[in-house]
């Protein structure tokens, strides 16, 4: 089959098509025929090599995929060839402390395919665990299929899971023109939240309105911390919703209320921020961090795009052999949602 894979850690260049070995699924597997694989800020990570994950080179890439189910392992009863499917990303042991209490993104050895979960979905044809499997309606295709695991189910985690949402809280979104950030919207929003956007892309934040955010903030030049005041009447916010890191920490801190909560899933500005801890506790804010979500997180958003609920947003789509520009693509950040990859 084709695939693209990582050679050597660094630039987009070391991405190469090639020829290699057609999986074959073991029990309890499928095999999928990949129609799509979304890119995200982790593949850029992966790509240019991440100390903390052990990666052996050549290295399949794409952690968000769909297509349609092309073979069944032994044992598989639950699905059949010809399905449409998008897949979980994440992959956990099954038997530790965690995974048996419906946690197991806290599972020591939890990983995402096309991470350190095994390889992913930049190739013709991706084995997946039964489980994993998430069935696509007919009413969303396969574009859609691969743009909403990983984002869509970060961000419900983020919100949901860890913030405890409840409606009428302010929600303010840092980078909403991300995959991530437009997710974001769209469930705050489902919850009947009052969200506020931000980006530093006027016209991200326009498109940031269209998913019905109630409040923007373009920044720079405008100060996020006083712009969250003025437009909440003092109120500031309940939830920042963070993945960008020390460009935006020290306001996102500034932007809470008395008991908010930072949740943060990323850091693509660096990886160290400074904290004044007085701010900290006598606010009583809360830090939380985010890594992806769980099984039983991610059924009850693919619900929820099935029925129509949650839509992916979609950028630009390149064909698979082209992922190398993708990768610079991405890495411009002027997308607003995902940047997807046809496997023709």
């Amino acid at each position: 089959m084709k695939a693209v894979i990582l050679e050597k850690f660094g630039g987009p260049e070391n991405l190469k098509w090639a020829e290699i070995p057609k999986p074959t699924p073991n029990q309890g597997e499928v095999l999928v025929r990949v129609r799509f694989c979304a890119l995200n800020h982790l593949d850029l990570w992966i790509r240019e090599g991440i100390p903390s994950y052990k990666i052996k080179l050549p290295h399949i890439p794409g952690s968000d995929v769909s297509g349609e189910v092309a073979e069944l392992g032994p044992g598989v009863s639950s699905i059949k060839v010809g399905d449409r499917v998008a897949v979980h990303p994440g992959r956990s042991c099954g038997t530790c402390y965690f995974c048996i209490a419906g946690k197991d993104s806290y599972c020591a050895s939890y990983g995402i395919i096309g991470a350190q979960g095994g390889p992913g979905g930049c190739a013709e044809y991706l084995c997946v665990p039964e489980k994993y499997l998430l069935p696509l309606s007919s009413s969303v295709g396969f574009k859609e299929g691969a743009a909403y695991p990983l984002t869509f189910l970060t961000a419900w985690h983020m919100l949901m899971g860890l913030g405890n949402l409840h409606p009428n809280q302010t929600v303010l979104v840092m980078g909403a023109g991300s995959g991530v950030g437009a997710a974001a919207i769209q469930i705050a929003k489902l919850n009947k939240a009052f969200v506020i956007a931000a980006s530093r892309s006027e016209e991200k934040l326009e498109k940031a309105k269209s998913l019905k955010a109630d409040a923007v903030i373009h920044s720079p030049p405008q100060d996020i911390a006083r712009q969250v005041i003025k437009i909440t009447g003092g109120k500031m916010a309940d939830i920042v919703f963070e993945h960008i890191g020390p460009a935006v920490f020290e306001a996102a801190i500034k932007s809470l209320a008395f008991g908010g909560k930072l949740i943060t899933c990323g850091s693509t500005s660096g990886p160290n921020v400074q904290l004044d801890m007085r701010y900290l506790f006598s606010r009583q804010l809360q830090i939380l961090g985010a890594k992806m979500g769980n099984l039983s997180e991610m059924r009850e958003v693919a619900k929820l795009v099935n029925q129509g609920q949650l839509r992916p947003i979609i950028d630009k789509v390149f064909p698979l052999q082209e992922a190398a520009k993708a990768h610079q693509y991405l890495a411009e950040q002027n997308q607003f949602g995902k940047v997807l990859l046809e496997v023709a």
